[in-house]
C-alpha cells in the first residue's frame, strides 16, 4: 500500500498535532506558565537563599506558599480564558462563570502579594498582579494598551528598584530577576494575542468551508433549475399541442406524446449526469478530505490507499466514507482513527477504524443501515464489530460496482 503524508507543511513528527487548534492552545499555555514558573524561581532564590539563610524560615514559606497559590490562579484563569475563547468560536453557550473567574482573580492576586512581601519588591507585586489582569477578558486592542503602559510602569519601578538593590549587592544578580518580571506581563499578552489569532483563522476557515457548500449548493439549484425548466418547459408545449391535436390528428397527437416522453426521458438522463458531476470525486481525495478533517478536530489519524485507486467506485464508497467521518466525530473517543482503502481479488475494500472512548455510544442507527443497503444494492457487503476499545467497519463491494439509477 502506498501511504499518503497527511500535509507537506506539517512537522513530521505529528502533523495532526500542529493542525489542531486544542494542541496550539497546550503550546502556548504551557509557555505561559513556564515563563512564570521560572520568574517565581529567579525570585526564589534571592528571597530564600539571602544571608542569614536560618533566620528566614517564615519568609521561605510564605513565598513558596503565595507562588503556588498565584501559579494555581494563574492557571485558572488561562484555563477560564480557553474555555470563553471557545465558546466564542464556535457560537456555544459555554463561557464561564464570572464567580470562577472572580475566585482565581483573588487566589492569584493574593499569592502574588505574599510573594512581593516575602520579597520586599513591588516591582514584583505590579508584574504579579498584571500578570493575573492580562488573561482577563477585554475588548480588542485595550488589554495590549494596558500591558504597554503597565510594562513602562515596571521598567520605571526596576531602574529604582534596581539603583537601591544594586547599591547592597555588587554581584550584579540583582539585575537579573527583574527582568523577568518586566518581560512576563508583555509575554503573556503576546502569546494570548497569538492563539486568538490562530483561533480567528481556524473559526475563518470553517467559515470559508461553509460558504464554498452554501455556493456550489447554490450552483447546483441553479443548473438543475436551468435544466428542468427548459425541459418541463418543451414537455408542457408537446403535451398541449397534442391535446389540440388528438380530436382531428390523433396519429400527430401520439407523436407529440411521444417526444414528450422522449423529453423526460432527456431530463432524467440530464438530472443524472449533474449529479454525477458534483458527486464524481475521486475516491482518494475523499479519503483525504475525510483525513484532514480527522486531524483538525485533534485526532491522530493514519491513512492507507492502494495504488490505483482513483478506479475505485466513489459513488458507492465516497457516501460511506462522508458517513464515517461523522460517526468519528459524534462517537468515537476523539484520540485516534485509520482509514484504508486496498484492493482485493473482486474489488475493493475500505476499512474504517476508531477508538471508541469509556463509554462507547449504540451505533446501530439509520446511517449504518443506509450505508449497508448503499453498499448491498451495488452487488457489496458491509460489516463492523466493536473489539476492546476500537470500532471497526469494513465495506467491500466489486470493481464495476455502482448506484442503480
Amino acid at each position: 500500500m502506498t501511504r499518503i503524508p497527511p500535509s507537506s507543511s506539517s512537522t513530521p513528527a505529528a502533523p495532526w498535532l500542529a493542525r489542531s487548534v486544542s494542541a496550539t492552545w497546550w503550546y502556548t499555555a504551557g509557555s505561559v506558565l513556564l515563563f512564570a514558573v521560572v520568574t517565581a524561581f529567579v525570585w526564589a532564590v534571592p528571597t530564600v537563599l539571602s544571608p542569614p539563610v536560618l533566620s528566614r524560615p517564615v519568609t521561605s514559606i510564605v513565598f513558596a506558599a503565595g507562588a503556588l497559590v498565584w501559579l494555581t490562579g494563574g492557571t485558572v484563569l488561562l484555563l477560564t480564558y480557553r474555555r470563553r475563547a471557545m465558546s466564542e468560536m464556535t457560537d456555544a453557550a459555554t463561557a464561564p462563570s464570572a464567580a470562577v473567574l472572580v475566585g482565581a482573580l483573588v487566589a492569584s492576586g493574593a499569592g502574588a502579594v505574599a510573594m512581593a512581601v516575602a520579597a520586599a519588591s513591588p516591582l514584583l507585586a505590579i508584574s504579579t498582579v498584571a500578570f493575573a489582569l492580562c488573561m482577563v477578558p477585554r475588548m480588542p486592542g485595550v488589554r495590549l494598551r494596558l500591558t504597554a503602559a503597565v510594562t513602562i510602569v515596571l521598567i520605571v519601578v526596576w531602574i529604582v528598584e534596581g539603583t537601591r538593590d544594586t547599591a547592597a549587592d555588587e554581584s550584579g544578580v540583582a539585575l537579573f530577576h527583574p527582568f523577568f518580571s518586566v518581560l512576563l506581563p508583555l509575554a503573556t499578552v503576546l502569546s494570548l494575542w497569538w492563539w486568538d489569532v490562530v483561533g480567528e483563522l481556524d473559526r475563518a476557515r470553517g467559515v470559508e468551508s461553509r460558504l464554498a457548500a452554501v455556493q456550489e449548493r447554490l450552483r447546483l439549484a441553479g443548473d438543475l433549475h436551468d435544466l428542468q425548466g427548459h425541459h418541463l418547459q418543451v414537455i408542457a408545449l408537446q403535451l398541449e399541442l397534442a391535446d389540440r391535436m388528438i380530436a382531428r390528428d390523433p396519429a400527430a397527437a401520439a407523436e407529440q406524446v411521444r417526444l414528450a416522453r422522449a423529453s423526460v426521458d432527456d431530463a432524467r438522463r440530464g438530472t443524472r449526469e449533474l449529479a454525477g458531476r458534483f458527486r464524481g470525486v475521486p475516491l482518494p481525495d475523499e479519503l483525504a478530505n475525510a483525513a484532514d478533517l480527522l486531524r483538525a478536530a485533534g485526532l491522530r489519524v493514519d491513512l492507507d490507499v492502494a495504488p490505483g485507486a482513483e478506479a475505485a467506485p466513489a459513488d458507492v464508497l465516497g457516501p460511506v466514507v462522508r458517513e464515517c467521518t461523522t460517526n468519528v466525530l459524534k462517537h468515537g473517543g476523539g484520540r485516534w482513527a485509520r482509514l484504508a482503502l486496498a484492493r482485493t481479488g473482486a474489488g475493493w475494500e475500505l476499512r474504517v477504524s476508531n477508538d471508541v472512548g469509556s463509554a462507547p455510544t449504540s451505533r446501530s442507527g439509520s446511517g449504518l443501515a443506509g450505508m449497508a443497503e448503499r453498499v448491498g444494492a451495488a452487488g457489496g457487503d458491509l460489516r463492523h464489530q466493536v473489539a476492546g476499545d476500537a470500532f471497526e467497519l469494513v465495506a467491500s463491494v466489486p470493481q464495476a460496482a455502482g448506484v442503480p439509477a
